[in-house]
């Protein structure tokens, strides 16, 4: 699978593994599109994922181009958490497992 965004490091791991590889440096709007790409796939490999130890790379891998995409959009992972903290704060997290089933707007 290749024309994929991929970690800075990829190329050389390749190189060093005795093979070659083409690569090329995405423009901006090309890079938002393949981070956006990269983050889909993250999330369908964690779907997929069984063993536990899986589950947690491929959620470290989308925390990866999380970052990545906070940058893009001129932020950090510092200010990104501080704001999830805040939303977390106001209006709760996930931990209840609540599933809104109807909302009655009569």
């Amino acid at each position: 699978m290749y024309n994929k965004l991929v970690r800075d490091l990829i190329p050389e791991i390749i190189e060093k593994d005795g093979k070659t590889c083409e690569t090329a440096t995405l423009d901006a709007d090309a890079y938002e599109t393949k981070l956006l790409e990269k983050l889909r796939e993250e999330a369908l490999e964690l779907e997929h994922a069984e063993a536990q130890q899986d589950k947690l790379e491929e959620i470290a891998d989308a925390m990866e181009v999380l970052h990545a995409l906070a940058e893009y959009y001129g932020s950090t992972a510092d200010e990104v958490e501080q704001i999830r903290l805040k939303k977390r704060a106001e209006r709760g997290g996930f931990s209840r497992r609540t599933l809104l089933k109807q909302v009655d707007e009569t």
